[in-house]
């Protein structure tokens, strides 16, 4: 017998979502079909404080946030309709899916501190998925350096000399944010580009956080692959492809999804990377890879499932789903 769950989505405003790419929205109407009760709310609403108190014994922690019920549908500009909003314990929920987009600074991190206290399965316990413990120490670009052999010459640091050192070694480089999303900041630089010390002096002089540098691949031209995977296995990919002159292939800065199959190459980085997901509770990953090279694991918010779907008619959606129904039942 099929069982209803209450899930709680936390995300950006759902009323301004584009409902024919946004990953939550597909992942909310097949939790819908399943007969699942939906409820959304935003972080700055989260509260954590003390439960209910029971004579003789410690108040438990409780975390709290405005849930309002929801219905969704595919239909533009009238995609979601609401119920009344309430203050409620997300222990209430048996699902809680972290959705909100990046920037992974630490409102988001203490965001995953909160859900900490909620995540688990069991009595007044929700499965969060992901993992809020392993989202914060996954950040996208960091956990991809656990994995040397898989990555493209990379470097993270402040230091500008090792930085210029870099430069002169490959010669043609791409300069990331650390902590940034949908490919906003990125740079590419090229062994005469003299903008290199302005845009250090530009980063450093609002940010203290160190710069990702990698050594530029020319087989982003031809795409940068978006591989889904589900519970440690992939489940299908789309290719991401700049457009004009943009070195970026970001579908937030203008990239265009196509159709692409799993290479060999790409079969053996799932295969190296999988177990740790796996182990770890990331249930939902999107990983990118450049030609044979493993560039980011993004853990925080994933995106391509409406587009793999078009694609390839995988509904990968329904694949999340099962997986977390599977570890609800035990």
């Amino acid at each position: 017998m099929a069982v209803t769950l209450n899930v709680a989505v936390q995300m950006d405003p759902l009323e301004h979502i584009n409902i024919d790419g946004d990953s939550t929205f597909a992942l909310m109407l097949e939790a819908q079909a399943r007969g699942h009760s939906l409820f959304v709310y935003e972080v700055p609403s989260l509260a954590l404080g003390e439960g209910v108190v029971t004579p003789g014994k410690a108040s438990a922690t409780q975390v709290t946030a405005w849930l309002r019920p929801v219905t969704v549908q595919r239909k533009k500009g009238d995609h979601a309709t609401f119920g009344e909003g309430a203050r409620r314990s997300l222990r209430d929920m048996d699902v809680v899916l972290m959705r909100q987009d990046p920037p992974f600074d630490m409102a988001y991190i203490t965001a995953t501190h909160l859900l900490d206290h909620v995540h688990g399965i069991g009595p007044d316990k929700a499965l969060v998925v992901n993992d809020p413990r392993w989202v914060r120490d996954s950040p996208e670009k960091l956990l991809v350096t656990h994995f040397p052999h898989l990555m493209p010459p990379t470097l993270v640091t402040w230091d500008a000399e090792q930085i210029r050192a870099f430069r002169a070694k490959w010669r043609d480089i791409i300069v990331k944010p650390l902590f940034g999303n949908g490919g906003s900041g990125i740079f590419r630089i090229k062994e005469d580009d003299q903008n290199l010390n302005a845009l250090l002096e530009m980063h450093f002089a609002r940010s203290r956080e160190p710069l990702m540098i990698q050594r530029y691949e020319p087989a982003v031209k031809a795409g940068d692959k978006r591989i889904i995977l589900v519970d440690g296995k992939p489940v299908g990919a789309i290719n991401r492809v700049p457009s004009g002159d943009d070195h970026r292939s970001n579908m937030h800065v203008g990239g265009v999804a196509q159709q692409v199959a799993l290479t060999p190459r790409d079969e053996e980085i799932c295969a190296a990377i999988g177990p740790f997901l796996k182990e770890h509770g990331l249930i939902f990953v999107g990983i990118d890879v450049i030609g044979d090279y493993l560039t980011e694991i993004n853990v925080t918010s994933p995106t391509g499932l409406q587009e793999l779907e078009r694609f390839d008619g995988v509904n990968a959606a329904a694949t999340i789903w099962d997986c977390i129904e599977t570890k609800l039942r035990g």
